[in-house]
């Protein structure tokens, strides 16, 4: 009898990673942040004022750079298609990602303009991008203002000063609602953390539970 051997020999196929890519109709959110369709991104790689954040002009003037740079870029690309590539993920659930708009990159086109800074924490890609628009002194760059991180940074800050308790015998929160309801949080409650405390408006820190209560105000449910 005739015994065949048969090898089996896998075939191997080469195997593509690509990053995920996705399109959509542009609607500007601010200055970096857009839903393009149906995904909430935010563009890789640069960082545009917040809204409502200050320039100084140089007249001396105060003005809202951060709605300025959001309108800006709703001009040149809000409503039109843009191709993205996913980047990662960040902790607010956002889509970060590099975007094109006409075969444009945008990140490109916003820091170019003066428009947006490279945020070189995350990518080096816009730099040199930077660098020439200071020299040109485009956008905001004819202007002073805060580097966007350090203006976040300034106001976690401020609000954490908000937030302590002027003694720590004292850290129960006396807050008021909207609709005037009289509700005090506990340290490691839910909402204690981003609760502030308006003094100016009656709100106010309780020493105890007891003290709260005999005040009028009634425990937060989480």
């Amino acid at each position: 009898m005739l015994w065949i051997s048969l090898l089996i020999v896998p075939i191997l196929f080469p195997v593509m990673v690509m990053a995920q890519g996705f399109g959509g109709p542009v609607r500007v959110i601010d200055g970096d942040t857009f839903d393009v369709g149906t995904v909430r991104v935010r563009l890789h790689g640069v960082d545009a004022p917040e809204l409502g954040q200050g320039c100084t002009g140089a007249d001396g003037a105060t003005w809202d750079c951060g709605t300025w740079a959001a309108d800006q870029v709703r001009a040149r690309i809000g409503a039109r298609i843009a191709r993205c590539e996913t980047v990662e993920m960040d902790r607010y659930g956002r889509t970060v990602a590099t975007c094109t708009v006409a075969r444009q990159d945008v990140g490109r086109m916003l820091v170019t303009e003066g428009l947006a800074l490279a945020y070189r924490k995350y990518s080096m890609a816009y730099d040199l991008d930077e660098k020439r628009a200071v020299i040109a002194g485009r956008g905001l760059h004819a202007h002073r203002f805060e580097r966007p991180a350090d203006h976040r940074r300034a106001v976690r800050d401020e609000r954490a000063a908000q937030n302590a308790a002027p003694d720590r015998e004292c850290a129960i929160k006396g807050n008021i609602s909207r609709s005037g309801t009289r509700i005090y949080h506990l340290p490691g409650q839910a909402d204690y953390a981003r609760t502030a405390i308006r003094t100016g408006q009656g709100e106010r820190w309780f020493c105890s539970e007891g003290a709260a209560r005999a005040a009028g105000w009634r425990r937060a449910r989480r």
